[in-house]
């Protein structure tokens, strides 16, 4: 027997359609086994789909891409913040705590000082430290071809992610695609960033009514992905960087890949970083799944 499964998906840092990062999401109202979410997820086909459930008086919320499960996702979790909005589960300004792989996370709707505005949301994300490197020979010659510069700062981190800083004038929005011809490290996960002060933006580079500050492109084909649109967790890596380099308290930061969208971010109470930005749900519909009722344990491992 099937049951109707709310689900809907919002496009992720993006103020109309067809931008952004797209993430589908669903509200479940048992516990489903992960063969099941995975199948979901599958037939979905979004590069992720977050699954929702409230138990034990708290949301619990769970990424999965076509493929397999993810400890972390940050348009996805914005995506469905923003959903519980959709379904009028959470008001305009009211905090939560989404309860996740990677601990509770701090969302709220409305960007923080602005609680009206019930399609923009904040979500806060770990960040992590920076670590000096060196940039590969290949990875050098890459950017001397494509974009006509070398790196002037290069960097490792945790997440595994090597992250590059460009001069401004290196035509970074108009490149094609660097994904195929990465090597080594840069495979896992590389950002392309650079400073847009003193630059002449359009208006699509504006976000909650602020200018960009920086901006950056995202490329892991080693994990399977060429190019991804809008990056929370690559933003939320760079961010104390930028708002260190320009002084501020918060910054602006935007992704030029083909389907744009950008964020304010800022430092949280806790250290982590706090995304705000806006979402539009591409499209509302009911998913009819088989409720198999099992697979409440990895599920409750979230509270633990």
């Amino acid at each position: 027997m099937t049951s109707p499964t709310p689900a809907v998906l919002v496009e992720a840092f993006a103020a109309g359609p067809c931008r952004g990062n797209g993430a589908a999401v669903v509200l479940l109202d048992q516990p489903m086994g992960d063969g099941g979410l995975q199948a979901i997820a599958r037939s979905l086909n979004q590069s992720e789909t977050a699954f929702l459930l409230h138990q034990q008086d708290r949301w619990c919320l769970r990424w999965f891409t076509p493929t397999c499960e993810v400890p972390l996702c940050g348009h996805a979790t914005l995506a469905a913040l923003l959903a519980l909005g959709h379904w009028q589960v959470l008001e305009a300004g009211q905090p939560v705590s989404l309860w996740t792989r990677s601990g509770p996370l701090a969302v709220q709707l409305g960007p923080p000082g602005e609680p009206t505005q019930a399609s923009s949301g904040s979500v806060v994300l770990p960040s992590a430290g920076l670590l000096a490197a060196e940039p590969s020979p290949p990875l050098i010659r890459l950017l001397q071809e494509r974009l006509g510069v070398k790196p002037t700062d290069y960097w490792g981190s945790s997440l595994g992610y090597r992250v590059a800083l460009l001069p401004p004038e290196a035509p970074l929005a108009a490149m094609a695609s660097v994904a195929s011809e990465l090597q080594g490290a840069d495979r896992a996960g590389l950002v392309l960033m650079q400073s847009l002060e003193g630059l002449e933006l359009t208006p699509s580079e504006v976000v909650l009514g602020r200018r960009a500050d920086y901006q950056l492109r995202f490329f892991a084909p080693g994990l399977g992905i060429e190019e991804d649109p809008v990056t929370g967790s690559a933003h939320a890596l760079v961010a104390p960087f930028w708002l260190e380099r320009l002084n501020r308290r918060s910054v602006v930061g935007w992704q030029c890949s083909p389907r744009p969208g950008g964020m304010v971010l800022e430092t949280a109470s806790s250290g982590m970083i706090r995304l705000s930005g806006t979402g539009h749900l591409l499209w509302n519909g009911t998913l009819h799944v088989q409720a198999d009722g099992c697979g409440a344990e990895p599920w409750g491992a979230l509270l633990a």
